[in-house]
């Protein structure tokens, strides 16, 4: 996939480019269903699909105090939307001059006049230009008089429930993890740099790979079965997010132990990725007493991965 970072990088002439837009933060099963429509449309017609976001997530420039913290960084979604078929993207810096251009001008000289689009696809909410006052509706009478086509798509449901990133941060904060799991798609996950800990667990209960501070959006405190990507290698694994109230640390950690003899790797990156909640941190009377705890978290989680895997 191609990444353009601004209007002036895009390239003219692309085949009939097809193009969705929006933030798509979490890159859930509702947008996926977008970008398979995109991806399709473009198909039918010879076209491109393509793809236009933002970077930082705008209510980060027009409301800093109600930003929320994201499902997935800016190097996650990218990964995602090429998994998805998206060949091109274009990521555009949002700056309040940005914010304050309107909506005719943003279908004008934006989604016509710079990336030359033939159709839009969106969902139902989409809303553009100052002060989000374009919304589908003034999308297609756009579309009518500069010559795009313009579809919506209703929004996707998963149980009954309506599937948004808001809806997937409530239940990622509440715990529940499965239910977040279902409306992504996949396994929630979080990546960054290896950093050493204080080596109290190597010496007092197990060795755990420790990510840097994590600014952006975790699970709920807790003992979760996870996957750990380190050096190239999926290696099973328990993960403990929480303030390690054992030895009264005060910063909140994101520790994992890797379930099999895995050398662990002093530095580099990993991404954990979240399957299953095993239960809630807690403050337990010594080290020994919460390494037999994490022994017992092992073995839940050996008990998982064997019927997960149809063992």
């Amino acid at each position: 996939m191609t990444i353009w970072h601004s209007l002036d990088e895009y390239p003219a002439g692309l085949p009939y480019p097809v193009f969705t837009i929006g933030n798509f933060d979490g890159v859930h099963v509702g947008h996926r269903r977008i970008l398979e429509e995109v991806c399709r449309r473009a198909a039918q017609a010879g076209g491109t699909p393509l793809l236009l976001t933002f970077d930082p997530h705008p209510i980060r420039v027009l409301a800093l105090d109600r930003a929320p913290k994201l499902l997935t960084p800016l190097a996650v979604k990218l990964e995602l939307f090429e998994q998805a078929g998206i060949t091109g993207a274009l990521v555009l810096p949002f700056t309040p001059e940005f914010s304050r251009i309107s909506p005719h001008q943003f279908a004008r000289e934006i989604v016509v006049g710079r990336l030359g689009a033939r159709e839009v696809i969106v969902g139902d909410n989409f809303r553009f230009g100052y002060q989000h006052a374009g919304d589908v509706r003034a999308l297609e009478e756009f579309g009518r008089e500069l010559g795009f086509v313009v579809d919506d798509l209703t929004p996707l449901r998963v149980r009954g429930q309506v599937v948004s990133s808001s809806r997937i941060r409530r239940l990622l904060e509440t715990g529940r993890l499965s239910a977040a799991n279902r409306m992504l798609g996949r396994c929630f996950s979080v990546c960054g740099r290896i950093v050493a800990g204080r080596g109290i667990g190597r010496a007092q209960t197990v060795p755990t790979l420790n990510l840097e501070r994590y600014e952006e959006m975790l699970p709920a405190v807790g003992v979760y079965v996870t996957e750990t990507v380190c050096d190239g290698l999926r290696a099973p694994s328990v993960t403990n997010v929480g303030y390690s109230p054992t030895f009264n640390h005060r910063d909140l950690g994101v520790e994992t132990f890797l379930l099999d003899a895995t050398p662990a790797p002093a530095a580099g990156r990993m991404e954990v990725f979240f399957w299953r909640r095993l239960r809630e941190e807690r403050k337990f009377p010594s080290a020994q007493a919460l390494k037999e705890q994490i022994l017992r978290d092992v073995s839940a989680a050996r008990r998982f991965f064997r019927l997960l895997h149809g063992g």
